[in-house]
């Protein structure tokens, strides 16, 4: 009940006590009181109700506590609401988003401390945080180690009160903080994006619990850092490197690599994300003797560690990104990747649930294994000037040449996003810079608009060897007829009846212009380090 029938004491000091400076006011006839050690600390606590007194807030009859300080109380601190929100969002979570959670979480409550006096450590703090405060299956079931322990016990005593966080000046300590890694260097835009909206989804649930009116962090201007969606070219290998690196791998890895040489297969032929094709099983694959194949992806087997996940296991097997559980994605396997699938299977078998790919043990494949065969690969094939490049550093760069290949080999994005598992828009979004081919044809045309002579055709900078030479490929007449034009007076028109052109040149003084073959601008496509 909330009362506004409110008197105030003077402080009182009773000699011999622990805390002997005592503030007292009564609430609807029921006295109250708090006691202090110092009379400084009685005096601006009880100016504080005062001025609560002073501005019409209503006073708790069981408290003796104002609106404004009611709040404060009830929340608790950032710490205790940071670790309801991660105890809340646990169940149905995937544990990799769960692993996501904790680190933001993390990251931002280094930024609401009330002082830093007796610290433990950034790092201390940080793992302690991470890997046990906002972890609930550990909280529950675990003691934590005895520094893990004074750590957290640090944090319980030193977190800012909740309610504070309406103060613009300390949710710009928290941005700040998060925005810095644990060595003192800029957080990567993604990572520094990726915290804020935990930390936004994490203010949202103190919404929901009626501690703030709005969402605190919309009254503050603070400039988020811009990401990159886009896949940087040069990390994507042309198809001689990537079957290089692939060939290489049996080669550097003797024991493990001819196991290993159909699931990096997959990833650059079929465009499979790693976690895919760790859940690959052979039901899932029609692998005829000659032809085209299909594989039929029923999930994906995520890494996420045995900390994360509900049975304890180092996988969670989850349904397809993006999917619905039990929706399935048919993805064609080209000649070449059913054969090296058929004599993977000839050699190896599959496991006993029919798992493709396995550790030695039997075990679904980590990515600690197969990350450091694909390195020792990479260094195998690759210049030490390609070696200080970003160029194929990570299997799933794999998926990245291929989606990019299909696009530049003429593949309607829809049907490649079919395959890849992608909406159209995500896919043209991050494969922008990787699309080749469009800016010769239209330099063409404006030459021949132009009258000039046609511009010879430029590699990019970065290819330090030519192409091999490869087989020009034919246009249907469908789609020659279609996209062969002729510039005239700012206008354009279909020459269904021109003959056909065999030169390399790209245009024959008429204004008619040649189309590149696909093969070529795939080729073009891919930087050779």
């Amino acid at each position: 009940m909330m009362s506004y029938q409110v008197r105030f004491w003077s402080i009182k000091n009773v000699k011999n006590r622990p805390r002997p400076y005592g503030v007292r006011w009564i609430v609807a006839g029921q006295e109250k009181s708090e006691w202090f050690v110092t009379k400084t600390l009685a005096e601006h606590y009880r100016s504080d109700l005062v001025q609560a007194a002073r501005r019409g807030e209503a006073f708790d009859t069981v408290t003796g506590l104002p609106e404004s300080m009611m709040r404060t109380h009830k929340s608790g601190s950032w710490y205790d609401h940071a670790r309801a929100y991660a105890v809340r969002n646990w169940p149905g979570s995937a544990a990799k988003t769960r692993a996501t959670v904790a680190d933001c979480l993390a990251s931002v409550t280094r930024g609401l401390m009330v002082d830093e006096r007796g610290t433990p450590g950034p790092e201390t703090l940080h793992r302690a945080l991470a890997t046990w405060a906002f972890n609930r299956q550990r909280m529950e079931k675990q003691e934590p180690p005895p520094e893990t322990a004074g750590a957290l016990a640090w944090l319980a005593k030193k977190s800012v009160p909740l309610a504070d966080l309406e103060d613009p000046v300390l949710l710009r300590n928290a941005l700040d903080a998060m925005a810095v890694n644990l060595d003192g260097k800029p957080a990567a835009p993604k990572s520094v994006a990726r915290r804020l909206s935990v930390f936004r989804s994490c203010l949202d649930y103190a919404v929901e619990l009626k501690v703030f009116s709005a969402n605190p962090l919309g009254g503050v201007r603070w400039e988020v850092p811009k990401t990159a969606e886009q896949v940087d070219p040069r990390q994507v290998p042309n198809p001689d490197q990537a079957r290089a690196m692939l060939a290489a791998v049996p080669v550097v890895a003797p024991r493990v690599g001819r196991h290993l040489l159909a699931f990096f297969a997959c990833l650059y032929f079929a465009g499979l994300r790693p976690s895919e094709a760790v859940a690959l099983r052979l039901d899932d694959c029609e692998l005829p003797a000659t032809g085209w194949g299909r594989l039929l992806l029923a999930g994906s087997s995520p890494a996420s560690g045995k900390q994360w996940t509900d049975d304890g296991q180092y996988h969670q097997p989850r349904s397809l990104k993006a999917r619905p559980k039990g929706v399935k994605r048919p993805v064609p396997a080209s000649p070449e990747l059913v054969a090296i699938l058929r004599a993977h299977v000839a050699e190896f078998g599959a496991a006993d649930d029919g798992r493709l790919f396995r550790s030695q043990r039997g075990n679904r494949l980590a990515p600690v294994s197969y990350e450091s065969v694909w390195r020792r690969a990479r260094e195998h094939v690759l210049t030490a000037a390609q070696l200080a490049t970003p160029l194929a550093q990570r299997p799933y760069d794999l998926r990245h040449a291929c989606l990019s290949l299909w696009l530049n080999g003429g593949v309607p994005a829809a049907n490649v996003a079919a395959r890849a598992g992608h909406s159209v828009a995500m896919l043209q979004s991050t494969y922008a810079h990787c699309i080749d081919g469009d800016e010769e044809i239209m330099n063409r045309r404006i030459d021949a608009a132009l009258g000039a002579p046609p511009t010879p055709v430029a590699e990019h900078a970065e290819q330090s060897a030519a192409p091999l030479p490869h087989p020009r490929a034919r246009v249907p007449r469908s789609f020659r007829e279609y996209r062969r034009t002729i510039t005239h007076s700012g206008s354009r028109r279909h020459t269904g009846d021109a003959p056909e052109l065999d030169s390399g040149a790209g245009g024959n003084g008429s204004g008619q212009v040649d189309e590149p073959s696909p093969d070529e601008d795939a080729r073009r496509l891919h930087s050779a380090g």
